[in-house]
């Protein structure tokens, strides 16, 4: 005895240090990260119902742990794996005799009595070979495992990660492949199915075994029948259910987002977005019954967003229609960069507003232009002459918009729209030039939708924040799509961009653009919700937008084909606004913007030009304008004029005496505007002609006509491939540098400067060539052009 205690204090520090160097063993066996598994990228709406889910990188449905394991299958599973879960540390003892007394009565190894926390690590360690060397490290880590996680946490471990045959791997994905619902609704019948699944999963080949898989399942209902787990109703209830035929398509409610998802960092993650599942259903329904109209004008694709305006929140995104591989179903139109058209004019609209360089119904040009070889034109080929600058946002007018952007200055324009979430702008301002208006540049349904939104909320914020009253950084959020994005209140760096006084009245003007379908306008649509909108068509008709903003949401819609073809009809009012219309009667509410009555001011402007009032102005109105507003210039459209005692001719002191001179103020515009405006507007009335002892020899004709004489009859030759040719006409001004503008029987043809040439190709029959200069002057001549068959 003496000798051991002599041995034993010999080495009793190799004792030591061989005990803690076993517990420090034991204690660093567990990885700090149980499974490596690759996971589904999973996607839920703000709900937590499933919207869709990818495939795990290795061709696993395998969700993402963190699902709470319902009662029911905790029951089950623990009635048929695990009796004595709650009650060991990790290993059976009783289990693990049962075990051996069957292996070694049957000859072969049957049953290996491993409990439910074993089995979790056998599956963390990728099922190793079943050696009894393997069973003793099992049973140290299921040990392991026991001290470091709670029972509820290693149920929802295996639940997480057990086989339940094919490629389904986890409850939550059984769930769903199997019976196409949440595993909060799973029944007893279909629990106790699952429970006996992990252990033999190859039973859920749905075209075989069916009658053995539905015996073991009852078989356990039986024995919770019998520990009165459930009741006899429930029991005979769940033996009547029977078993899946085939595995089902989990949901593919919003299959663009769930792609963007994984493409911005969240692959392999549970996101909770911030789509509500019934709106985002009834939006695609929407997008794809349009879908089925449009592709018979070969039009295929399509996509919508709402934005809910207070929180900048998605509640819809529907990123392509259903069209096929073939057409491009797979391209998120939502982030593609697409012609923006006339989708940004409000913008502008608004910012000339905010800095008092417009007032809603002042006149603007609206004649062909030409500006540094840029020519723009308006959807319609046809000119106004002048209108005011509301119709010309209301009417989508290009030439109009242009010289507003002329005036602003694109440079401006530029960072304006990049502070407001425009992402897509790359080139430096002059690349766009002017035009950035007409759809030179591109953007995303994204941004630009998000841009409403935040225009929306700074009218919101206006009465909500107080001593808040311009659109500032604080306003700007980019749309969010993840319910708990910490990143949903990014902002830009600039201060302040546009006035509340300035978006309402460019809301208030957007309101009442014509409906799709009908001749009048809003007020035909009276009882409908009130909407401010706005379309947008890209050049060569390949895009059709339209945005609509209210109090509470932002929708935008864009229509076309994702290769960029164009269609003929494919405009926002025909294509893209009946979408948005139909989306909008699906959203509650009826909210619209209160006026922000401290940041305007009511004035008294002239009826015809929008301008402020002058004493010449016979006719006046009252409007709401901006503060910036009141620093516009006055109407300097009336003119005083001298007029002739009969007031038939214009006269002046040299012609005529004074004491006859009548003097009245006339509406005037300039003479290139006259021309086009008094054909749209019958009442207006052109200054009557200078009488003939008045008119000085440097007033005479300006222009004639070289080539085609008068009367002339024109036999165009035909080209050697045998298609018509043209007609070059020709016409000599005093003056060189002015620009000509060519129309034939009323439509636009062109302009010229220098040598007034232009080659034409009208077709046979009578035809009134008509010239006008910068000045107004007009010059007409009748022409015949031949038919080649009366030849």
């Amino acid at each position: 005895m003496k000798q051991v205690k002599q041995w034993f204090k010999r080495y009793r520090y190799y004792f030591l240090v061989s005990g803690i160097l076993l517990i420090s063993g034991y204690y660093i066996s567990l990885p700090t990260v149980l499974f490596h598994d690759p996971y589904s990228t999973v996607l839920e709406d703000r709900n937590g119902q499933l919207l869709g889910a990818m495939i795990a990188a290795d061709g696993q449905w395998r969700f993402p742990p963190g699902i709470e394991v319902p009662d029911n299958f905790k029951t089950a599973i623990i009635a048929f794996e695990d009796k004595r879960f709650h009650y060991h540390w990790g290993v059976d003892l009783l289990a693990l005799g049962r075990a051996t007394k069957q292996n070694i009565n049957s000859g072969k190894i049957i049953s290996g009595g491993s409990t439910l926390t074993m089995q979790v690590i056998r599956l963390a360690r990728k099922n190793q070979p079943r050696t009894f060397f393997e069973k003793l490290i099992e049973m140290m880590l299921a040990t392991r495992l026991e001290f470091s996680y709670t029972k509820n946490e290693i149920l929802n471990m295996y639940a997480a990660h057990a086989p339940f045959g094919g490629n389904v791997v986890g409850l939550e994905a059984a769930c769903w492949r199997y019976f196409g619902r949440d595993i909060s609704q799973l029944s007893w019948s279909e629990a106790a199915l699952l429970a006996v699944l992990p252990n033999n999963p190859s039973l859920i080949h749905l075209g075989k075994n069916r009658d053995q898989l539905k015996s073991k399942r009852d078989r356990l209902l039986s024995q919770l029948l019998i520990t009165k787990k459930i009741d006899s109703i429930t029991y005979q209830l769940s033996r009547s259910e029977s078993i899946p035929e085939y595995p089902l398509r989990l949901p593919g409610r919003a299959p663009h987002l769930l792609t963007r998802i994984a493409k911005d960092g969240y692959a392999q993650h549970r996101v909770q977005s911030t789509l509500d599942e019934t709106l985002q259903e009834r939006i695609s329904d929407i997008v794809n019954q349009h879908h089925q109209s449009l592709k018979g004008n070969q039009v295929f694709n399509a996509a919508a967003l709402v934005v809910e305006v207070k929180s900048g929140n998605v509640l819809a995104y529907v990123g392509n229609t259903r069209a096929g591989h073939e057409h491009g179903e797979h391209v998120d139109v939502i982030t593609a960069r697409r012609s923006t058209g006339s989708i940004l004019k409000p913008f502008l609209f608004a910012a000339m507003l905010d800095e008092g360089k417009l007032l809603p119904d002042m006149l603007v040009p609206d004649v062909p232009t030409m500006i540094n070889g840029f020519s723009p034109r308006n959807f319609s080929k046809q000119y106004d002459g002048a209108v005011s600058a509301s119709q010309a946002l209301i009417r989508s007018l290009n030439v109009p918009a242009v010289y507003e952007l002329k005036e602003y200055r694109y440079e401006k324009f530029y960072e304006l729209l990049r502070r407001i979430g425009m992402t897509t702008l790359n080139q430096p301002p002059d690349h766009y030039g002017l035009s950035l208006i007409l759809g030179g540049a591109e953007g995303t349904l994204w941004d630009i939708t998000g841009a409403y939104a935040s225009m929306a909320r700074t009218l919101n914020n206006y009465f909500e924040v107080p001593g808040k009253n311009r659109y500032s950084k604080k306003d700007f959020r980019s749309p969010v799509y993840i319910a708990s994005d910490k990143d949903n209140h990014k902002i830009r760096e600039e201060s302040s961009w546009l006035s509340a006084g300035s978006i309402y009245l460019t809301f208030d003007a957007l309101k009442e653009v014509y409906r799709p379908g009908e001749e009048t306008g809003w007020r035909n649509f009276y009882s409908a919700k009130k909407i401010a909108w706005k379309t947008g068509t890209s050049h060569g008709l390949r895009d059709a937008w339209a945005v609509g903003i209210n109090g509470d949401y932002a929708v935008g819609v864009w229509v076309g084909n994702a290769d960029g073809e164009g269609r003929p009809g494919l405009t926002g009012t025909e294509s893209a606004s009946p979408i948005l219309f139909d989306i909008f009667s699906q959203l509650p509410g009826n909210s619209w913007f209160q006026q922000p009555l401290s940041e305007l001011k009511r004035i008294s402007v002239c009826a015809q030009s929008g301008m402020r009032d002058t004493e010449l102005c016979k006719e006046t109105k009252e409007v709401m304008v901006t503060h910036a507003g009141l620093q516009t210039a006055p109407c300097g459209y009336h003119q005083k004029v001298h007029l002739s005692e009969d007031r038939k001719y214009r006269v002046h002191g040299d012609c005529e005496n004074v004491n006859k001179v009548q003097s009245v103020a006339w509406f005037v515009l300039p003479p290139v505007q006259e021309y086009y405006y008094r054909t749209k507007n019958l009442s207006y009335q052109s200054l009557p002609p200078l009488r003939a002892d008045c008119v000085s020899p440097a007033e005479v004709s300006a222009m004639d006509f070289i080539y085609p004489k008068l009367n002339a009859r024109i036999l165009i030759p035909r080209e050697l491939d045998g298609q018509d040719g043209s007609a070059l006409f020709e016409v000599a001004h005093r003056n060189n540098l002015t620009t000509i503008y060519w129309h034939i029987d009323g439509n636009y043809l062109g302009a010229t400067k220098g040598k007034h040439r232009l080659a034409i190709t009208p077709k046979p029959g009578s035809h009134l060539l008509t010239l006008v200069d910068e000045q107004g002057e007009v010059l007409e001549r009748s022409i015949v052009i031949a038919d080649h068959d009366s030849h």
